[in-house]
């Protein structure tokens, strides 16, 4: 990446993160005011998001050109309650030294089972600059800070990066996968750190899809992927126990907790559907 685009994301400010340690139902805006909450309205809240966080000067030439691009896309900052607060580049969301400080970017992970009920798994690449080589649910992304992925009601905005992510990594045709299709369950919240430098900080969104669809995928974003049963899921579980393979800590924490629950229910997934809660995991 050109050391003069680091130098003006560098520059570029965003709103601060308001550290929130509640487990209180989501109250955003101008609901949240009399609750103890900071009211992106009001004084208080101006001040606590003048304090900028500093991108660190990180040395990425030993990194893929291609996945450090991507670095310069801006995520969706929010507060424990996933209310939105600013933006970030995908880089500094990413950074143990700002994730240490608070920083939370909004996120989706995307479960596409086909018609015979397997669940389709990628292995991130090598060229990953977050978990390389570890297997992982379908799709794992973010949802950008764009018009379109900002858009909150029924999370259609995540649902539609998720279909612009499932195109770019898996080469999906986007008319495979639109946002009718895919079942909002649930939210889970997670910290993770992927080495010395790198780390996951997010609210991630729970996309459940049952559709045969055509795969292209992106050698740059997917090493391999497989259908996977239940029972072959669980071995590969094992053995990543054992050492002998590595998943996602995203995607570890989803399958022992809710996952196989929510995959006996493939055609009854309502039941499940919980848009008021963020677990913490």
């Amino acid at each position: 990446m050109a050391r003069s685009v680091w130098a003006v994301l560098r520059v570029v400010s965003w709103e601060g993160v308001v550290w929130l340690k509640s487990n209180a139902p989501r109250v955003c805006g101008a609901a949240a005011a009399g609750t103890g909450l900071l009211n992106p309205a009001t004084p208080a809240y101006r001040r606590a998001s003048s304090r900028a966080f500093r991108m660190p000067e990180v040395n990425t030439d030993h990194l893929d050109e291609k996945q450090v691009q991507l670095l310069s896309e801006m995520c969706i900052l929010v507060d424990e309650n996933d209310c939105k607060i600013g933006a970030d580049s995908k880089k500094n969301c990413h950074l143990n030294s700002n994730i240490d400080k608070g920083l939370l970017h909004r996120a989706f992970s995307v479960f596409i089972f086909n018609s015979e009920e397997k669940l389709l798994l990628q292995q991130r690449s090598d060229a990953k600059i977050t978990f390389p080589g570890c297997f992982t649910n379908t799709c794992c992304s973010h949802p950008l800070h764009t018009a379109s992925e900002l858009e909150e009601k029924d999370a259609i905005g995540v649902r539609k990066a998720a279909q612009r992510r499932l195109g770019l990594e898996l080469g999906i045709p986007i008319e495979q996968v639109t946002p009718d299709e895919m079942t909002y369950l649930t939210r889970i919240h997670y910290k993770a750190q992927s080495d010395g430098v790198w780390g996951e900080h997010e609210i991630d969104y729970i996309l459940f899809m049952q559709k045969n669809v055509e795969l292209n995928p992106d050698p740059n974003e997917i090493k391999s992927h497989c259908y996977v049963s239940k029972e072959e899921l669980r071995d590969m579980l094992e053995k990543a126990e054992r050492n002998e393979l590595q998943v996602t800590p995203w995607f570890s924490l989803i399958a022992k907790t809710f996952l196989f629950k929510w995959w006996d229910n493939l055609q009854n997934l309502k039941q499940f559907m919980d848009h008021d809660k963020i677990h913490r995991m």
